[in-house]
């Protein structure tokens, strides 16, 4: 059998953790999902770590607002730039600490909810050659439904972690039904 002598490369893989800051998951956050975010961080630092540890990438995909934003004309005020609620929340903040050097793991700010909207997000990820994405973090029905979006638009394949995402409605299996029916996302526990 004849085998090319080019070498043959695994799939990149990338995880995406979306918003999961002091703002969206602390009880005290300025929109907060509480107790149903605060939940799945153990699921997405041990996530984390198996990403690290196969060699993929690690995105943490924070909202980032100044004080003046438009944004807060809509919602109430929430991850503003250098606060400690834009810092990531609890054991994920001390992860990303202790990781944050490593060429892996990326913090990649944003100003609205789709990750890939006017960020340099899916130029990273063709550089790195990552093929499919796993989502995580919050919210199901609006951060993370817009940036399995964006991932469609740039033709990226995307696996969303249920047990990885919550919110602050009653929609989180309507919006997980909606991004494996409209964006072809495999939805995963």
């Amino acid at each position: 059998m004849y085998k090319n002598s080019k070498e043959v490369r695994k799939m990149k893989n990338a995880l995406l953790i979306i918003d999961m800051s002091n703002d969206f998951v602390h009880e005290n956050g300025g929109l907060t999902a509480g107790e149903a975010a605060q939940t799945i961080v153990p699921f997405i630092q041990e996530k984390a770590e198996e990403f690290l540890k196969n060699g993929d990438e690690i995105y943490i995909c924070m909202d980032a607002h100044q004080e003046n934003d438009d944004h807060f004309k809509l919602w109430p005020v929430h991850n503003v730039v250098g606060t400690w609620g834009q810092q990531l929340y609890g054991s994920l903040h001390d992860w990303y600490l202790a990781h944050k050097h490593s060429p892996q793991v990326h913090w990649l700010p944003k100003t609205e909810y789709d990750a890939f909207h006017q960020t340099n997000l899916a130029k990273m990820l063709k550089q790195k050659e990552v093929q499919h994405l796993y989502l995580t973090g919050v919210c199901t029905d609006i951060c993370v439904f817009l940036t399995a979006y964006g991932a469609y638009k740039e033709g990226f394949h995307t696996t969303v972690y249920a047990k990885g995402t919550a919110t602050f409605t009653e929609n989180h299996q309507i919006f997980l039904q909606q991004m494996k029916s409209i964006f072809l996302s495999e939805i995963k526990e």
